[in-house]
């Protein structure tokens, strides 16, 4: 009963809350943020039903909300402005984003590339040499850097990656993963 007055409410007077937020903040590009830190704020706080219920719901929000725009100790203005800061959620470059499909094949591979690996690195000291190898190449994808790092031949490292890809392809071919590494 109690969270259904609650959603009723905040379905009902939304825009309400909104513009209320926009007419306090004087129209700063603030107001949303303020409005739904007071909206979620409101939800947690104990009387919330009650307030709706006598009425004042309103009028207790905003108080909230000119107490959490304009004081300079609000935890509002702690969290959001940091020291007169204002952070936006997205900033101009997240229009230049765009979304991709989750390629759920990948991330299947990858995963049983990892477990293959930790198989590799208890089977024996040639295929934790290989396993070891193969991930500081995937870290640093160069074999003279490689070399450098840990003073072993560019050929040996080159050639123990080239047997790991060949190993992990073909145990991903046994356990019926068709990706191409």
């Amino acid at each position: 009963m109690q969270s259904t007055t609650l959603n009723t409410f905040l379905s009902d007077t939304y825009s309400d809350i909104v513009l209320m937020s926009k007419r306090i903040c004087k129209g700063n590009s603030e107001y949303e943020e303020v409005a739904h830190y007071v909206i979620s704020k409101f939800i947690e706080h104990p009387r919330a039903v009650e307030l709706i219920e006598k009425n004042e719901a309103m009028k207790f929000m905003s108080g909230m909300i000119h107490l959490s725009f304009h004081s300079s100790t609000s935890p509002y203005h702690t969290i959001y402005r940091q020291k007169g800061r204002m952070y936006s959620l997205y900033d101009s470059t997240s229009n230049n984003i765009v979304d991709e499909d989750y390629n759920y094949e990948a991330d299947l591979a990858v995963g049983a590339i990892q477990g293959i690996l930790e198989e590799m690195q208890a089977e024996g000291i040639e295929q934790w040499y290989r396993s070891i190898l193969f991930s500081m190449w995937i870290d640093t994808p160069n074999f003279s850097k490689l070399e450098r790092q840990t003073e072993i031949p560019r050929t040996s490292i080159s050639q123990a990656v080239q047997e790991c890809k060949e190993y992990i392809k073909q145990e991903l071919k046994n356990r019926n993963i068709d990706y191409d590494i």
